[in-house]
């Protein structure tokens, strides 16, 4: 059994410039340095780790999610969250939900629900949207604010600007949304000191987007999943950024885990970048590109459970995505200082061998 908390999150896959990456890095930071603080003193479990550091970064105006989300065509926050057990495979999500905090708080509140009993045998939702999340949120104790307080300066600022080119274009030019107005879905991957799995995303959505509409962060497959086996030996939980419709289309975060406990894979060592390259390359990106898709952009942090020494699991962390960028961190109560990165595709990556392979890959040091 392990004794060691680790937990890996990421501010979302898509641009990331060079005014707004000392804030990202920051950001991403103090959620890794919070959240093994919240587990030292309060819940260890891997759902509540990866709850509180998907809280902080909520509540960060440089990034896209909670307090600093991309407004609606309508001027207004709309969020979507979900969390997942590995144990368990409970998930509980939120979706279009406004004047909530910390959606991700609700998307837990949620899954912790539906374990509960229900005294006419009804089944417990696991994901609400909208008005009816935002009710249930107060019967809950989820703290609610006036949906207002949740538009940052930076939001109304990019919002007025991209609005005003919409609804009066000049001289017929086109509307093209810049590459950082692209960013989505912030997102955590924990273990915890029992060896359990969870994982979870939040996302304010892209940046003039219809009111209502739903992102993979709300959906069920989509945009975060985690399982392990009873013996806690085998085991995945990864975080999804990225172009919502493209990832909800795919079933993205749930085929990655499907892939890795695939036939094939049993009783024998599983080569995760392999498998990463097929499930992005073969599962995502060509079904897409046959769509007429040019540019389906996701990302992935993935945590994973691999045999070590004496035949102990061990983590290992992954990142991959098909954008310019990412930006993770992760840091574990035996190391807790967080490292964090702003991951870039290599030039060699980009342009002509993007042809040949969409996706950049790397695993990440977290247990050494």
């Amino acid at each position: 059994m392990s004794t060691t908390v680790y937990i890996a999150v990421h501010g979302g896959a898509g641009y990331h410039g060079v005014p707004s990456e000392q804030n990202v890095k920051s950001a991403l930071k103090r959620a890794c340095a919070q959240a093994l603080q919240h587990s030292s003193l309060h819940d260890s479990s891997a759902i509540s780790v990866v709850e509180q550091a998907i809280s902080i970064l909520e509540d960060d105006e440089y990034l896209n999610a909670g307090y600093g989300s991309n407004l609606t065509i309508d001027g207004t926050v709309e969020c979507d969250a979900a969390v997942m057990d590995g144990l368990s495979g409970d998930f509980g999500s939120v979706g279009a939900l406004s004047g909530v905090k910390n959606p991700i708080q609700l998307a837990s509140a949620v899954l912790r629900h539906s374990r509960e009993p229900d005294s006419l045998g009804r089944i417990r939702p696991m994901t609400l949207v909208a008005s009816g999340a935002h009710a249930f949120a107060s019967s809950q104790g989820i703290q609610t604010v006036i949906p207002n307080e949740m538009v940052s300066p930076r939001a109304i600022r990019e919002w007025q600007k991209w609005k005003s080119r919409l609804d009066h274009p000049t001289n017929g030019d086109q509307v093209s949304l810049p590459q950082d107005a692209m960013q989505d879905t912030v997102g955590a991957v924990a273990w915890d000191n029992e060896g359990n799995l969870a994982a979870g995303v939040s996302s304010g959505g892209l940046l003039l987007k219809y009111s209502g509409r739903i992102g993979e962060a709300a959906v069920y497959g989509a945009g975060c999943w985690a399982q392990q086996s009873l013996s806690k030996r085998d085991g995945m939980a990864c975080s999804i950024s990225g172009a919502g419709e493209h990832i909800v289309r795919s079933g993205l975060a749930r085929i990655l885990g499907e892939a890795l406990q695939s036939p094939e894979s049993d009783g024998g060592e599983v080569d995760i970048h392999q498998v990463l390259l097929q499930v992005f390359n073969q599962k995502f990106t060509e079904p897409l590109h046959q769509r007429g898709e040019l540019m389906p952009n996701a990302g992935v942090v993935l945590l994973t459970k691999e045999r070590g020494e004496d035949d102990e699991a061990v983590p290992r962390l992954w990142c991959a995505f098909t954008t310019e960028s990412m930006a993770v961190a992760y840091a574990s109560t035996r190391k807790p200082s967080p490292k964090v990165s702003i991951l870039r595709r290599p030039a060699s990556t980009s342009a002509v061998d993007a042809g040949k392979s969409s996706v950049y890959i790397t695993a990440l040091p977290i247990h050494r």
